[in-house]
């Protein structure tokens, strides 16, 4: 008897939500507590903030060079935001999943969404802000954009959030521990489907002698 399973088992995590609702704390925080999830990082064309660092927070590249790499399919996902590129590169997703690892993405809306059109399997979590004051704020407390910056991204937020149903969960990001709870919880219960469990599956068939 064959299992034919066709997913890998590796979990593809995409993270995502408005600018400001929190990505980056929620995310160093779940691979605090899952240390084996792999965070793979995005491609921009924007200048680093503050104490971002090249292929720690971003890999920081031309607008020339990140369209090279568009021609020629090295790039999952991308968008354009505040006139600047943002994308998924295409090599490390794959190691991560040809060795199993669970990646998790820090990606847009938009590019959640491509990410789960190219690979069905994966998750997409979008973190919602309690409120727009809330997210204001947030903007204006990293003191890296002026306010007609931090304007234009609270108003690009209205047409983010109502790609919201679009994605497989919402969490209302008021509570970072709540939040990483909820998202912790998610990655635990989608590590138990039966395509992530294949090898373990397989491996106790094969003592039955039934593979």
């Amino acid at each position: 008897m064959k299992i034919d399973i066709p997913e890998p088992e590796s979990l593809i995590i995409c993270v995502s939500g408005p600018s400001g609702v929190g990505k980056d704390t929620v995310i160093r925080e779940l691979q605090r507590r899952r240390p084996e999830m792999r965070h793979l990082i995005s491609m921009t064309t924007r200048c680093p903030r503050g104490k971002e660092r090249d292929g720690v927070d971003y890999f920081f590249t031309s607008k020339d060079h990140f369209e090279k790499l568009l021609a020629k399919g090295e790039i999952v996902e991308y968008d354009q935001y505040m006139d600047n590129y943002y994308g998924t590169p295409l090599a490390p997703l794959n190691d991560v999943i040809d060795k199993g690892i669970d990646a998790l993405l820090d990606v847009t809306v938009a590019g959640a969404l491509a990410v789960k059109r190219k690979f069905p399997h994966a998750h997409t979590v979008f973190l919602l802000p309690p409120s727009i004051e809330a997210l204001t704020e947030r903007l204006r407390r990293r003191g890296t954009e002026k306010d007609q910056v931090i304007k234009k991204r609270v108003e690009a937020a209205a047409n983010e959030i109502s790609q919201a149903r679009d994605f497989d969960f919402v969490i209302v990001n008021d509570d970072l521990q709540n939040t990483v709870d909820t998202l912790y919880a998610i990655c635990t219960a989608e590590r138990a489907r039966p395509a992530c469990q294949a090898s373990n599956i397989a491996k106790i068939l094969k003592e039955f002698r039934m593979t």
